[in-house]
């Protein structure tokens, strides 16, 4: 099911990868420009967006497209959902965290979706409906039994603004009972290293459509859950995330909460 689909996500993120390795710490800082404060772009991005696209299109020309540097085009019912470059801070700055995300949504939600970190040669691909795999072998999330001890993940980027409060006095309640805390800079690799159990939850304000497409459904087909920050689904809109196995996600929402 979804084969042709699925070699398309893969391949797409790999064409995509290979142009980003071209370029890490290789970059000319005249390239590297803001969206806005403290949001950057790079010569990067746009060329590992144009590969991927490319590839896309040349596989299922009929689908849609939303990439994070070229906006949407073509069909919105069925289309690609694309981040070239997940973490793009820290691969302009060299820290070696960041990864490609792709995946097809249709009127349903996800399809597949594949998260690749081209450093560690990290493949996390989910099909809907079949599995997730990390590297060709199936992945399921982390077995820990509840918040107290989980090993965390989470994302605040600059952007989060007048939102700030309500996300520090979130973390506040869940730092004393959490073993720790990351924060990486991925939001893509946070979930998909929530999916292969890695970390046992992962929560987060704010994010875009590219940056979970991908990684919200590695956690769904590992056996994780998503739901937003007031337990609802409304949590692709929002951009506001709690993901974990069911036992961790459960008691990081009340804290949230």
């Amino acid at each position: 099911m979804y084969d042709a689909q699925r070699e398309a996500c893969v391949a797409a993120a790999q064409a995509g990868g290979r142009v980003l390795l071209g370029c890490f710490r290789k970059l000319d800082p005249a390239t590297i420009t803001e969206k806005t404060k403290n949001d950057v772009v790079s010569e990067a991005d746009r060329a590992a967006e144009a590969a991927i696209h490319a590839e896309l299109d040349f596989r299922f020309p009929q689908y849609g497209f939303l990439g994070e540097e070229t906006g949407g085009s073509g069909n919105a019912d069925i289309r690609w959902i694309v981040d070239p470059l997940d973490g793009t801070l820290n691969f302009v700055q060299g820290f070696p965290h960041w990864c490609v995300s792709v995946a097809l949504w249709d009127g349903e939600g996800p399809v597949v979706g594949c998260v690749l970190d081209p450093l560690r040669e990290d493949c996390f691909l989910a099909v809907r409906g079949v599995g997730a795999t990390w590297n060709g072998r199936p992945m399921r999330v982390s077995q820990q039994p509840g918040l107290d001890g989980a090993f965390l993940a989470t994302g605040f980027a600059y952007q989060l603004g007048d939102r700030w409060p309500a996300f520090n006095a979130a973390l506040s309640r869940v730092f004393p009972r959490a073993k720790g805390i990351r924060r990486a800079g991925s939001a893509a690799l946070d979930l998909a290293h929530t999916a292969c159990g890695i970390f046992d939850g992962y929560f987060e304000l704010g994010l875009k459509p590219w940056d979970l497409a991908a990684g919200a459904l590695l956690v769904q087909e590992a056996g994780g859950v998503i739901t937003d920050w007031e337990g609802g689904q409304g949590w692709f809109e929002t951009g506001n995330l709690v993901v974990g196995n069911p036992a961790v996600q459960r008691e990081l929402r009340a804290e949230l909460a």
